[in-house]
């Protein structure tokens, strides 16, 4: 499908704090637990079973509160002048792997880097055998856009082995860099967002930084255009609804994904940033110190699994190298845009690689982080919570109304949604330039589809993840990007006073999603 981007606009958003968001996730998370309190005293469980429930529940919001202090906590120091200037000496170079990306995307990512505040010393695009197009006119323009920005860039194309070795290729074009920063060929950078990814790396024991991860489309495609044009046979009626009804679902599906993507990042991450034990960096943006890569890259290009290669989960594996050598960090002020999914067969296929992915790094990091590290018992903790959860949900709503003819009261209803609407109290503290608060509070009011998608689907999905995580292909766009930008600028958008410079013209793109055939339609339009 298809998603737009406004001409001439440069993506920015930037963390706020408020003490209301804090006040108000502690107060609707002590509301969800006086509603399982109070679900456990209406029903007639007995004895045993109902001092059971209640250590369960005691025991949850347990660590619900205290997840949420954690997740306050999370400070970025600022620099001193002198570290500050470590940071500029240090090389910074981009590793850009690409396949079969949509060109409008690929040239926002490489656009955003030269609106950097703090610009990358070098760039190195590798594309991984792209089979649905060849790049010429964005590795053409990019080449000029780089010269005259002062980056060095490299580009270069390698059979198709995949995202790992692309990224060896790359690194292998940079072997002087001091950190490595690690995008996907969607990925829109923030202008500040390098700058801020390198902030945590003035502490010595800090080896790898998350960014954060917003959605390009995070209000979903652009509307359908019926408009008649010459040569062209005017769409019936049935068409028009087909059309309507699949971008209303693709733009619910957006939403709702952004606003469970950023809180998870914003809750569960941040609060393990704050111990330095962040589990799994996000490809679009994170930054390493370039030893965590060199000194592990055989590992990186040969894990097997099963004897099988394993093809995905690539983040979390550097971020295992990073916590065997100190801490990995998440910086809440360097943020990334990336597509999202916006059709749900790409979703849940999205979704269910990482699921084995993250139970194929589960058994690597039992078996090779020491047990005196945050990072082992965050990791121990994450496993106890979804058993903890399955076993409660099953109990309630399987168990005990088939073999005790007893169904859990309704106030039980009201435990995940008010855990939800106040973990996702955090989304409404990302300020987007491109989007009103009233926006994200509509977003955030969707909360319930999230806790109700994350209780089924998600949590089937899980499981079948962990059943067949010895399937270790990619599984997504062999077919070509699954996800499209409308149109890139005429004219260079406009950066930042700090940033600006001469980046050349665009490439006029026009992309129309055909829900019949479930393919994507190219038309050139002439450049205004």
């Amino acid at each position: 499908m298809t998603t737009t981007r406004a001409p001439g606009s440069v993506l920015t958003a930037h963390p706020h704090r408020s003490g209301m968001v804090l006040t108000g996730a502690i107060t609707l998370t002590l509301a969800a637990a006086w509603a399982a309190h109070h679900g456990v005293q209406a029903t007639n469980y007995g004895d045993n079973t109902g001092s059971r429930l209640a250590v369960v529940w005691s025991v949850t919001f347990g660590m619900l509160i205290t997840q949420t202090l954690m997740y306050h906590l999370e400070r970025t120091r600022r620099p001193t002048p002198r570290a500050r200037r470590q940071l500029e000496a240090l090389h910074v170079a981009v590793l850009l792997p690409a396949y079969n990306e949509d060109e409008g995307f690929l040239r926002l990512a490489l656009e955003s880097m030269t609106y950097q505040t703090r610009r990358p010393d070098s760039v190195h695009v590798v594309d991984d055998g792209s089979t649905s197009t060849d790049y010429a006119a964005v590795r053409d323009w990019w080449h000029g856009a780089a010269a005259a920005a002062g980056i060095h860039t490299t580009w270069q194309r390698t059979p198709n082995q995949g995202k790992r070795h692309a990224q060896a290729a790359a690194v292998r074009q940079a072997l002087g860099a001091d950190i490595f920063v690690t995008v996907d060929s969607d990925s829109c950078l923030d202008p500040r967002a390098i700058a801020e990814v390198l902030v945590p790396f003035t502490r010595a024991q800090v080896q790898s930084v998350a960014g954060i991860v917003l959605a390009t489309n995070h209000r979903g495609p652009q509307r359908p255009d019926f408009r008649r044009r010459r040569g062209q046979q005017p769409y019936t009626r049935r068409e028009r609804i087909r059309q309507l009804a699949a971008w209303r679902r693709s733009q619910l599906l957006c939403r709702v994904t952004d606003l469970w993507f950023t809180t998870g990042q914003l809750t569960d991450r941040s609060a393990l940033s704050a111990m330095g034990a962040v589990l799994v960096n996000s490809g679009p943006l994170a930054a390493y110190r370039a030893e965590v890569i060199t000194t592990n890259l055989d590992s990186y290009l040969n894990e097997r699994f099963m004897g099988r290669p394993v093809m995905f989960s690539d983040d979390s594996l550097l971020t295992l190298y990073a916590l065997l050598r100190g801490q990995t960090v998440q910086a809440p002020a360097a943020i990334v845009f990336t597509a999202l999914p916006e059709k749900t067969g790409h979703f849940l296929r999205m979704y269910l690689r990482w699921m084995r992915g993250s139970t194929i790094r589960s058994l690597w990091r039992m078996r090779y982080l020491p047990v005196t590290r945050w990072a082992y018992w965050a990791h121990l903790m994450r496993w106890f919570q979804v058993a903890l959860s399955t076993a409660v949900l099953g109990w309630l709503l399987v168990l005990e109304p088939l073999k005790y003819g007893q169904a859990p009261p309704a106030s039980f209803l009201i435990v995940p949604f008010a855990i939800g609407f106040a973990q996702a109290l955090r989304y409404l503290g990302i300020i987007r330039g491109d989007e009103r608060i009233r926006s994200r509070c509509v977003t955030w009011l969707m909360m319930p589809l999230a806790v109700v998608a994350a209780w089924t689907v998600l949590r089937a999905m899980r499981w079948y993840g962990i059943a067949t995580c010895a399937r270790t292909g990619w599984g997504t766009r062999q077919n070509g990007a699954e996800v499209t930008l409308t149109a890139a600028s005429p004219e260079p958008a406009a950066a930042p006073a700090a940033a600006e410079r001469e980046t050349g013209d665009t490439i006029p793109l026009h992309k129309l999603y055909d829900p019949e055939t479930d393919t994507t339609l190219q038309v050139a339009l002439p450049a205004r």
